[in-house]
C-alpha cells in the first residue's frame, strides 16, 4: 500500500474513485467518470493506472490509508475509553466518512465475485486485525485474536447498518457489552 499526495494528480484520481463507488456504485468507476469526477483532462486516470483492476488497487490504497490512519488512533487506557473510541470511530465512518464507508461496502460486494479483489481485502483486512489486537493486549484481554475479531465484527455490523438502512441507533450500549465480554477471562461471564 503507498500513501497518495491527495493534491496530487493520483491523488485526486484516487478520491474521485472512492467518490464515484461511495455515491454510484461499482459501474460508475470507469476511467473516463474518474477524470470528469476529478476535473482531469480525459486520459489522465488511464495514464496513471492501466486497467480497471490496478484503478480498483489504487482505490483500495486510498481507503485503507484513510480509515487505517482513522483506526489506529484509538489508543485506550481503560475499557470506557475504548468504548467511547470505537463508538467515535464508528460515528466518524458514518458521518463525515459515509462515503468512504459506502465505497469500502461496494468493493466487498464486488470481492464476492473477484478473486483477486477478495485476496487483496483480506490481506488488508489483516492491518487491521493488528491494530485491534494490539489495543486489547495493552488493555489485558484474555484473547485478544478472539476479541479483535468480535469487536470488529460487531463494529462492522454496526457500520454497515448505519451506512444502509441510515441507521442512528447509538453504538455505545453494544459496544460496552462486547469490549466487556472481549476483557472478561473466561468464566467470568
Amino acid at each position: 500500500m503507498s500513501v497518495v499526495d491527495p493534491g496530487s494528480t493520483r491523488g485526486r484520481i484516487v478520491a474521485a474513485g472512492i467518490e464515484l463507488l461511495g455515491t454510484e456504485g461499482a459501474r460508475a468507476l470507469t476511467h473516463r467518470r474518474v477524470d470528469e469526477r476529478a476535473g482531469l483532462p480525459q486520459g489522465s486516470t488511464s495514464n496513471h493506472f492501466r486497467s480497471r483492476a490496478a484503478l480498483l488497487g489504487g482505490v483500495i490504497d486510498g481507503l485503507v490509508a484513510g480509515e487505517l490512519r482513522e483506526a489506529e488512533a484509538v489508543h485506550p487506557a481503560t475499557a470506557e475509553e475504548l468504548v467511547e473510541q470505537l463508538a467515535a470511530l464508528v460515528e466518524l465512518l458514518t458521518g463525515p466518512m459515509r462515503v468512504t464507508t459506502a465505497a469500502r461496502h461496494v468493493l466487498f460486494l464486488e470481492a464476492a465475485h473477484d478473486p483477486a479483489l477478495r485476496d487483496r481485502l483480506s490481506r488488508d483486512r489483516r492491518a487491521y486485525v493488528a491494530s485491534v489486537v494490539a489495543v486489547l493486549e495493552q488493555l489485558d484481554a484474555a484473547d485478544p485474536p478472539a476479541a479483535a475479531e468480535a469487536l470488529m465484527a460487531l463494529c462492522e455490523g454496526i457500520i454497515l447498518h448505519r451506512v444502509a438502512r441510515h441507521d442512528e441507533t447509538d453504538p455505545r450500549p453494544a459496544i460496552a457489552v462486547a469490549v466487556r465480554g472481549a476483557l472478561s477471562a473466561p468464566g467470568d461471564g
